[in-house]
């Protein structure tokens, strides 16, 4: 396969890595909390299942929108301003919710912690994936990936232990520690190394429907899209589930912690996984092993049970995110990398926006059963395009 544009690439010094990764990770752990801390706030002032669907769905409304023209700008300016700006935006986002109690409140909250931590996403993916060389993107993603991992794992875990010892006022105030501290680590000058503004390729002009054009392109949108709609609706029926099954503020965030040990665990060994797999395979047997988690969970009602399912979901989508990057930044035209990064966000961004809605009217209307297997349906549909591509990928080689 004919790749039409590969950027210069560099190797990625330590130093940048790490406060890159700092920066992301910090915000994420914020980002966590904030979800996590909205759903069961929201639940305990006696909301449907179809307006927690909906304030989650929030978190993604204005990065939808938004998500292109913040990769654009990314690829003319590089990281630091939108990183910094994203921390602000989150910070003002959870300092709301802390000062201003309601349900009414967590609505606008929800759109500035959304906005925010997009603006910090998209940065972080377009500097790991423009500064690593092609045979060590994957590589790299992996680092990435294994910060949020951690995240993941620290940020529903630390709001559902503030909220059953204190009140959600204070899960909020933690959250905005997180995000100040993101703030002070990106101003601090630790991404001003970051020399992403190549002089040898200019960024990309035309319209976001050009990328969309290439057949390569659109594949790796397509799984992508099923893998985050598969990490996104996890979030949001874990605590409505167990909220229905009686477990406690800190045995929901296990749960959700599981899952996120998990992808830790699977993106530690990703090095090893990626020299004996192509990126086609890992994803086709993520989608796979994704389908059937979300067939068997609707079954499990002890916490231990619900722990294991998803921690088995977790080392499915763990694999998929830095593999997806991967293959983005190979088929990416040269100096168009943010901008091909915010078209996924932006699609995957719809489906968050879509999706709780869609599954929360559902969940009212018909049961959480229905979500679940909806979902594992929706997911199965992506197992043969991506086997196709994974046999190709085979042939070619």
């Amino acid at each position: 396969m004919k790749n039409f544009g590969k950027p210069h690439a560099t190797v990625l010094p330590f130093s940048p890595l790490f406060g890159l990764i700092a920066v992301a990770v910090t915000a994420h752990v914020a980002l966590g909390a904030a979800r996590v801390t909205t759903a069961l706030y929201a639940i305990s002032l006696q909301a449907s299942t179809f307006t927690v669907g909906s304030l989650i769905a929030l978190f993604a409304l204005f990065p939808m929108l938004l998500a292109v023209p913040m990769g654009r700008m990314i690829d003319r300016i590089g990281v630091r301003k939108p990183m910094m700006g994203g921390c602000l935006l989150a910070s003002t986002g959870v300092m709301l919710a802390a000062l201003v109690q309601g349900l009414s409140t967590l609505y606008l909250s929800a759109i500035l912690i959304g906005t925010g931590f997009m603006a910090i996403f998209i940065s972080a993916q377009h500097a790991v994936g423009a500064l690593s060389l092609p045979d060590q993107r994957a590589a790299s993603f992996s680092k990435l990936s294994l910060g949020f991992s951690v995240s993941s794992f620290t940020g529903p875990l630390i709001a559902g232990f503030v909220i059953d010892h204190s009140h959600y006022t204070v899960a909020y105030w933690v959250c905005a520690g997180f995000t100040l501290t993101a703030f002070c680590i990106a101003a601090s000058g630790a991404l001003a190394a970051i020399p992403l503004q190549h002089k040898a390729h200019v960024a990309g002009t035309g319209s976001p429907l050009q990328l969309l054009r290439n057949s390569d392109l659109r594949r790796i949108y397509v799984v992508g899209i099923l893998l985050a709609a598969a990490w996104d609706l996890f979030t949001f029926v874990t605590p409505v589930r167990g909220s229905q099954l009686g477990f406690s503020a800190s045995t929901i965030g296990m749960i959700l912690a599981s899952f996120s040990a998990a992808t830790f665990t699977v993106r530690l060994a990703m090095p090893q996984i990626t020299r004996r797999y192509h990126e086609w395979q890992i994803l086709s047997g993520a989608l796979a092993a994704a389908t059937l988690c979300y067939v068997a969970m609707p079954f499990m009602q002890h916490p231990l049970a619900m722990a294991a399912v998803a921690a088995g979901l977790g080392l499915a989508l763990g694999t998929g995110q830095p593999n997806v990057l991967a293959l983005l930044h190979q088929w990416a035209p040269a100096g168009r990398g943010a901008e091909a990064i915010g078209i996924r966000a932006t699609i995957g961004n719809a489906s968050a926006v879509l999706l709780p809605l869609a599954f929360g009217a559902a969940g009212t209307a018909l049961g959480l059963y229905v979500v679940f297997w909806a979902l594992a349906l929706l997911i199965a549909f992506g197992v043969p395009l991506a086997l196709k591509q994974s046999r190709q990928k085979i042939e070619l080689h």
